[in-house]
Parts: structure tokens; C-alpha cells; sequence
């Protein structure tokens, strides 16, 4: 079953601010830690009247999931629109790592992948977010480039995941845990990942 097309619909006004509610009970007591009631609580509802949208912690993960994965879409057209698509991406990953990474966004994404890793349908969500950034991210090099979609794929395949990789890593770090130099250097190597893009031309 294709689990992506399962998630909630990332329209849903209520649920959207239901997440906005919890995600800092989340992020503070962890996928396990955190107990229905006290989501509940965050969310300011009944535990009935939470479980009528959320039935499970899983259906929670799945949600965020599905707006963050909206918001990152939004971003990306931004970027593809973009009569210098490379200088976006750059520009964009600077804004998600260098103002106060890590965050409590960020906190609550390790949480979600910790949980990935004892539930395959999880990592199935997550991985088919990234998938997506990846995905999008080949097209723009493509247009960049010049090159055939397939001859971008097989020589920036893993330029791509790399840049992800990175942006996700960084994210996800403890938010206690901030380190200048170790920020300056993670976008530096991001930088000379996508410089090799750049100085590559089709065909």
C-alpha cells in the first residue's frame, strides 16, 4: 500500500492548528514520552474529541508529515520559478540552517526519526518526504544543466541525497547544541556539492 497517499489532506485548517499545538509537547517529551492525554492537553480538547482526529500517535506523525511535506512543495515551486534556481536553493538552505539551527522544529524532526526506526510505516512517511526534495531537487538541476533528466539522475543522483542528507542532519541535531563553525561547515560543503552542478553543462 502506497502510504503517502494515506495522509491526511494538508488543506484541513483544524488539524493543521491541532498540530501547531502539539508539536512543542512532542518535540519536549518525545514519540514515546508523549501520551495521548498529554497531547490532548497541549492541543486544549477532550481526549475524545482529540482521537476523533488523531486516532494514534502514527496518524500524528502522518499529519506532520504531510504539512510539512506541503510547505517544502510550496518552497520548491518557489525555486523552480526562480530565473536562478541554484541561487534559491542556496539561499534557502542559509535561511533553514543559519538563523538559530538547531531548532525546536528540528528537535521534534529527530523525534520523528528516532521513531522511523522501529516502525517501517513511519520510515515509509519519511522517506517518502525526502524522496520528494530529492526528486525536485534533480529537476532543477536538470534545467540548470541542460542535461536529460536520466543523465542528471545518474550523475547527480547522489548530489542530491547528499544536500538533503546534510539539511536534514543539521536540523535534527540537539537544539542545546549550536556550533558556529560546525553550521559555517555544513554549508560550506552544500555549497561546493551544488558548485559541481553548476560547473557541469549538457549535453
Amino acid at each position: 500500500m502506497n502510504t503517502l497517499a494515506t495522509l491526511p489532506q494538508a488543506n484541513d485548517a483544524r488539524s493543521a492548528e491541532i498540530l501547531a499545538r502539539i508539536r512543542g509537547a512532542f518535540a519536549e517529551k518525545g514519540f514515546d514520552g508523549a501520551s495521548m492525554q498529554d497531547l490532548a492537553r497541549a492541543a486544549g480538547m477532550s481526549v475524545g474529541n482529540f482521537y476523533r482526529y488523531f486516532p494514534s500517535k502514527d496518524a500524528i506523525v502522518a499529519a506532520m508529515v504531510a504539512f510539512d511535506m506541503e510547505e517544502m512543495r510550496r518552497e520548491l515551486d518557489e525555486i523552480h520559478r526562480s530565473p536562478a534556481p541554484m541561487a534559491a536553493i542556496r539561499a534557502k538552505i542559509v535561511t533553514k540552517l543559519g538563523e538559530g539551527c538547531p531548532s525546536e522544529n528540528g528537535h521534534l524532526w529527530a523525534e520523528i526519526s528516532a521513531a522511523a526506526q522501529r516502525k517501517g510505516e513511519i520510515a515509509q512517511i519519511c522517506g517518502g518526504l525526502e524522496d520528494m526534495v530529492a526528486e525536485n531537487l534533480l529537476k532543477i538541476f536538470a534545467r540548470v544543466t541542460g542535461l536529460a533528466p536520466e543523465t542528471t539522475r545518474a550523475r547527480f543522483g547522489a548530489h542530491a541525497r547528499f544536500v538533503v542528507m546534510m539539511v536534514k542532519a543539521a536540523e535534527t541535531r540537539n537544539p542545546s547544541a549550536k556550533d558556529p563553525d560546525l553550521d559555517a561547515l555544513i554549508l560550506r560543503s552544500i555549497d561546493a556539492t551544488l558548485n559541481e552542478i553548476t560547473a557541469s553543462t549538457g549535453p
